[in-house]
């Protein structure tokens, strides 16, 4: 069977961006905050606990594996592979754009990890711009196929944008949004793609009945990068977008957040919690080191560094660790 443009841009994109990586040149800005050490933190490493609840399952950490990819075949083993990961290590996973089973239910498959990963919060994900596209019945099955614990809308419009075959009529998303919200039976949670989120859409967000936001910043893939790889398109936007640390800073206390974009250990992961978020993420360290047979060591590594991190500041949770000194460059 002849694959469809969805099914095949699905697979560039993963390939491109282990490929040829497509991050930013900009930073995520974290790199210029710094934890206050703490010469007498008066804890051990041991009593460090850093569980948590998300969408109203417990988590050995704050840590979710974000989603990235679903809807061609070999999808089905990385996602798979990734949700095993996180059962094993307590984390949450999100699946990819599910945008490819609406068009051809033979992918549902692709997306499918319940079995392997029976504790964990897993989220559903589809593009803000198919809400306007699809009926309700339909994003309601993407959550109910995969027994997920959330929706995620992903707001996309800089790939969009730059996409040769992208979507570029956002009016009217933000309506599409609060009509899911309003019969969803589950949270809906508004993510980026890598350009960030500004404290007035997180504000507008919030008005529409979204419960949770990630915030998904600037200093980590670029997606624009990865269609400009893909295509010839309107160059310039390869940086475009608000970097991490600074969309914390604005949308922090405005709904609960995600941290991601850029996060690539768990240093960075840390330096989130303590600036406001409440959970952090990323796609691309796990989807490498997975194609690199590293995936355990980078996971184990990934959390150890969070609890040292807290150790160091004196912490022995989550409560602590958002509370905990940091000093600016």
């Amino acid at each position: 069977m002849q694959k469809s443009q969805t099914e095949s841009r699905k697979k560039d994109h993963v390939e491109l961006v282990i490929a040829k990586g497509a991050q930013y040149t900009k930073t995520t800005g974290l790199e210029r905050m710094d934890f206050i050490h703490n010469a007498l933190p008066e804890i051990s490493l041991d009593s460090v606990d850093l569980s948590c609840k998300f969408l109203g399952r417990e988590m050995h950490y704050p840590v979710l594996i974000t989603g990235m990819t679903g809807g061609y075949d070999d999808a089905e083993g990385i996602n798979r592979s990734l949700a095993q990961a996180a059962q094993k290590y307590g984390l949450a996973f999100g699946v990819g754009s599910q945008r490819a089973m609406i068009e051809n239910p033979g992918l549902a498959k692709t997306y499918r990890v319940r079995d392997v990963a029976p504790d964990i919060p897993i989220i559903a994900n589809i593009g803000a711009f198919q809400l306007k596209k699809y009926s309700f019945a339909q994003i309601d099955s993407l959550v109910s196929s995969i027994e997920a614990d959330a929706l995620a809308v992903h707001l996309n419009p800089l790939q969009e944008v730059i996409q040769a075959e992208g979507d570029t009529d956002f009016s009217g998303v933000l309506d599409a949004i609060s009509r899911t919200c309003g019969k969803l039976s589950v949270p809906v949670i508004a993510k980026e793609t890598g350009a960030g989120m500004s404290q007035d859409v997180a504000i507008r967000l919030k008005g529409a009945g979204v419960k949770w936001l990630d915030i998904a910043g600037a200093g980590g893939t670029s997606w624009s990068k990865v269609e400009y790889l893909r295509a010839d398109s309107a160059e310039g936007f390869e940086d475009w977008g608000i970097a991490t640390a600074e969309s914390i800073i604005q949308c922090r206390g405005v709904l609960p957040l995600i941290a991601s974009g850029g996060i690539r250990s768990g240093i960075d992961g840390a330096k989130t919690i303590a600036l406001g978020a409440d959970i952090c993420g990323a796609a691309y360290p796990f989807i490498r080191s997975l194609r690199e047979h590293t995936l355990d060591a980078y996971v184990e590594k990934f959390l150890k560094q969070m609890r040292i991190c807290a150790f160091l500041c004196g912490c022995k949770g989550i409560k602590e660790l958002k509370m905990a000194k940091m000093a600016f460059r």
